[in-house]
């Protein structure tokens, strides 16, 4: 009753409670916005026909792997559930399966590297640009393997809330890949000029030295003890293949945005240099907007998925509505921003740029933002409700399918309450029982379904209604 009468910032799952978790991951993935922003600058001022194709290559790089991250760090859900219930035991084999999954996809991408000049035939097209895009996509290829396994070991800590960690890791890739984007484009501290192709050397460079950062913090001190990390390390082709049916969803989101938004791209290749060349830098600055909204779905889902694990469903729905909030007000800002001084933004290009290229994207870039500032509160609505339906999702599913996370058990009387019982089946072997209502009580005993009481088939004793 007395939580009921906090503000709204300073009551239990209020604003303050969802941004200390959030902010922290908001200027993680808002790092990895100034990156992309920082690379795209740095190509503009080495030649327009760069900046063109950085995002067409891009975006294709991105929809090649954003299937597999989305899988991957779906991990999160299940780390979460573990760490809520006190059974940090189990996180080390959901951690280390997500990483095989990593591994596994490797060489699929390495694959697509030869058909690079055909993904990227498109007519009327600049040779130069195509070139460019063909290099960049290739070398971003390389360093695809690093951005799964590291986004999949990274939910060791965002499940379990230590979200400054991974703010601190993606500060210091980030700062890494700026500065050898410069050193790399323009030949700085004796180092080649690559151009192009230094861009996306940085880029490959930073998603491997995040995965090493991550490598080494999660086997620091006692975590292989506390979490059985040693767990993870053979497969476990059933928890693998509970990753991917649960994640695929999640995934498959990711994939259709991303294609969609790809193959807009391409067409858009054929309207020529200088309207490619407008919609990467409005792009570019929208993604400072945008990309942080995913720290934010992340904190979400976090959060949601331990206060369910708690028993505490009415919480998990006021992190929602808290983290809505915050979304709203942060792109709001950034709409403003995009009406009222467009000019202040693009300043960076205006800058280090050619004064006749910048001219000659400026006006249709100001238009493209306009509608920014339309679509970005969408996004912060899209993106807080992916996070929390990725936890209403892991507990409903059942209802439709006959192995999910969430199973019916007992139909009968059970011995406390006379109301059906419900099981969370995180993983086969470690049930977690969510009591009447819907509530998780508490853990089960670590033992197989197999042998669950409600697996075995009971006949219903048919009864006479006749009189």
């Amino acid at each position: 009753m007395a939580d009921e009468q906090t503000s709204w910032w300073t009551r239990t799952c209020g604003g303050r409670d969802v941004l200390r978790v959030a902010l922290p991951l908001v200027i993680s993935t808002g790092f990895f916005s100034l990156m992309l922003f920082v690379d795209r600058l740095f190509l503009f001022w080495h030649s327009k026909q760069a900046m063109a194709a950085a995002m067409p290559a891009g975006m294709l790089h991105w929809t090649m792997v954003c299937f597999p991250i989305g899988v991957a760090t779906y991990a999160n859900t299940f780390v979460a559930q573990y760490h809520g219930a006190k059974r940090p035991e189990r996180i080390g084999a959901t951690i280390g399966q997500a990483a095989w999954l990593g591994v596994l996809v490797t060489p699929l991408f390495l694959l697509a590297i030869p058909l690079a000049p055909w993904l990227f035939h498109a007519a009327g097209e600049e040779p130069i640009v195509r070139h460019y895009e063909i290099v960049y996509f290739r070398i971003l290829t390389l360093g695809s393997g690093a951005a799964v396994i590291s986004g999949a070991v990274s939910t060791f800590f965002t499940g379990r809330g230590e979200t400054r960690i991974v703010m601190l890791t993606d500060v210091s890739a980030t700062l890494i890949n700026a500065v050898l984007d410069y050193a790399l484009i323009f030949g700085k501290f004796g180092l080649p000029e690559l151009g192009m192709a230094g861009a996306a050397w940085a880029t490959v460079a930073s998603h491997w030295f995040k995965l090493v950062i991550y490598w080494w913090l999660i086997h620091r001190g006692e975590n292989a003890t506390i979490y059985q990390l040693r767990a993870g390390r053979r497969f476990d082709w059933p928890l693998i293949w509970r990753m991917v049916r649960y994640g695929a969803p999640s995934g498959l989101q990711m994939l259709v945005e991303g294609s969609a938004f790809t193959l807009v791209l391409m067409k858009m290749r054929g309207l020529g240099t200088d309207a490619m060349t407008a919609t990467t830098v409005a792009l570019s600055i929208n993604s400072v907007a945008f990309i942080p909204l995913v720290g934010l779905s992340i904190a979400v889902s976090t959060l949601v998925g331990q206060r369910i694990a708690q028993g505490q469903p009415e919480l998990a729905a006021r992190t929602t509505w808290s983290a809505l909030t915050l979304g709203l007000f942060y792109t709001g800002a950034f709409g403003v921003l995009y009406l009222i001084v467009p000019d202040v933004l693009l300043a960076g290009y205006a800058m280090g740029g050619d004064p006749v290229e910048y001219a000659q994207v400026r006006a249709v870039t100001i238009v493209l933002l306009r509608f920014g500032a339309a679509f970005c509160l969408f996004d912060a609505i899209q993106m807080v409700f992916v996070g929390r339906s990725k936890r209403r999702r892991h507990l409903v599913r059942a209802d439709r399918h006959d192995r999910g996370i969430l199973r019916r058990r007992h139909r009968g009387l059970d011995r406390l309450g006379g109301r059906r019982r419900f099981v969370l089946v995180v993983d086969r072997h470690h049930p977690l029982d969510l009591g009447p209502s819907n509530r998780l009580r508490h853990p089960l005993p670590p033992r197989p379904l197999a042998n669950h009481a409600s697996n075995r088939t009971r006949a219903r004793p048919r009864t006479n209604v006749r009189r």
